[in-house]
């Protein structure tokens, strides 16, 4: 156990012990490590595509201090610090997602179906029956298309107010505790000016819908900065329009913080999260001076289109540096034992990451061994044992092999001895008829209700 100073720091609207600062500056550095090593394993051929959170951890840390069970997000693939925060997401999941590990076990938010950084919590129990939601901290399913979140924000947020205002549904317990639901949305600064922002915006106003919107603002989209893409560079002042007035619940509250501010994020949070909850009146709180440390994805550099100036700003303004600061200038902790827990913290996610990666790969490996083993027993009977040795020796070269590899080289092992009957040959066609089921289970199955209330399974009625 780590010795702190018997520090308290008083909030607007929270006391928090040195303690509790500490370990949410451990869960963003973490949260951090694995961005950084995410994007190194997509360089280094493990995964296929990264687009991960960094440099907007300290104002998720914020959110899930104002976010309480019952509550829903609606968010993007920016998020992982908030849902590591609320413990509806690990960072053993999140490398499984990045390998797209086909283990509900392993990945339970898609199953390796989708883009890494893509969250979800569980809405049905196994049965098909629904869960008691207000006793949990529920997820969305997150789309890729930017702005998409939106759209169902709306909803999220509305609910919220019929289970108040309707008495037909107070039945509904384990849906809502009298409409105490706030629905928390996030959005770069980018997709602020796409139309489903604007529609959405519109309607969260209008049905006074308990909503709390973060607009993570790295002054970029990809590489176009805010001054191309957002009227006089600055979203909160196309905004204005939809501010509340004094003793009005028409309209929206609209805060400004600095998205490196940990004390103010934290204060802005639980006040806008207070508001909507009791008086279900919407807010946007528009996060400022945030970075993107490894640029926007895997996909390219932001060093090819940043200015130096701005680079060096964002690593004096990155939020963990300033936070990391701001806890030594406090006294919270000192420097010494804070650089020996970040070396503990970057070692433990050294290690989630390689015990990830090794699950991932088992199941695969055991499956080439297989496939070689009946490849090589093939090349005793066919008269085309050079090509299949190609083959199989091609395949166990593969230094982060995927089920794909495995089927190429099992269908190239049955082209070439085609003209061959012998059992031998039956056997891989059967190992890969086996398979191809299996495969259909990972990788197709669900794509509708399976339960006992699918739309499917309802009787057809004569007319």
């Amino acid at each position: 156990m780590i010795a702190l100073k018997d520090k308290i720091i008083t909030l607007k609207y929270i006391t928090l012990t040195a303690e509790e600062i500490l370990q949410d500056y451990r869960l963003a550095f973490k949260s951090r490590e694995a961005s950084l090593l995410g994007r190194k394993e997509v360089m280094g051929g493990r995964a296929k595509f990264g687009i991960f959170g960094d440099g907007k951890e300290i104002p998720q840390l914020a959110m899930a201090k104002a976010f309480q069970k019952g509550d829903f997000r609606s968010g993007y693939y920016r998020d992982q610090t908030v849902m590591f925060a609320l413990g509806e997401h690990t960072i053993s999941e999140f490398f499984a997602q990045l390998y797209a590990h086909a283990d509900l076990e392993a990945e339970p938010a898609t199953g390796g179906r989708q883009m890494n950084c893509h969250f979800a919590t569980r809405f049905l129990n196994p049965d098909g029956t629904w869960k008691n939601l207000t006793e949990h901290y529920n997820s969305s399913a997150d789309l890729s298309p930017t702005a998409s979140q939106m759209s169902r924000l709306v909803g999220l947020a509305y609910a919220s107010r019929l289970y108040r205002e309707l008495e037909e549904l107070k039945t509904f317990v384990q849906f809502s505790k009298n409409g105490n639901e706030v629905a928390f949305g996030t959005i770069g600064n980018a997709s602020c000016a796409e139309g489903m922002f604007w529609e959405a915006i519109n309607a969260i106003g209008v049905l006074h819908a308990p909503a709390v919107l973060a607009i993570w603002d790295d002054d970029y989209g990809i590489s176009v900065p805010n001054e191309y893409q957002i009227t006089k560079g600055n979203i909160s002042e196309v905004l204005k329009g939809f501010q509340r007035k004094k003793n009005s619940r028409d309209g929206f509250d609209i805060y400004t913080v600095k998205g490196w501010d940990y004390p103010a994020l934290v204060d802005v949070f639980l006040k806008a999260a207070t508001v909507a909850r009791e008086k279900h009146i919407p807010a946007i709180i528009h996060v400022t001076e945030l970075t993107q440390p490894q640029g926007h994805s895997t996909s390219g550099s932001h060093e090819r289109y940043k200015s130096r100036e701005r680079l060096e700003w964002e690593k004096a303004f990155d939020g963990i540096r300033k936070m990391r600061e701001w806890m030594i200038a406090e006294g919270i902790v000192e420097e010494d034992m804070l650089n020996e827990i970040e070396e503990e913290d970057r070692k433990e996610v050294e290690r989630i990451r390689d015990k990830a990666w090794e699950a991932y790969q088992k199941p695969i490996r055991m499956e080439i061994n297989e496939v070689v083993d009946l490849i090589s027993s093939l090349e005793t009977i066919s008269s085309h044992a050079s090509e299949l040795r190609q083959i199989r020796e091609k395949l166990t070269r593969i230094l982060a092999p995927t089920r794909k590899d495995i089927f190429i080289a099992v269908r190239q092992a049955l082209v070439a001895v085609r003209s061959e009957e012998s059992k031998e040959r039956q056997n891989l066609i059967e190992w890969k008829r086996q398979h191809e089921k299996e495969n259909h289970q990972r990788y197709d199955s669900y794509l509708y209700s399976q339960s006992h209330e699918s739309a499917l399974k309802v009787p057809e009625v004569k007319p």
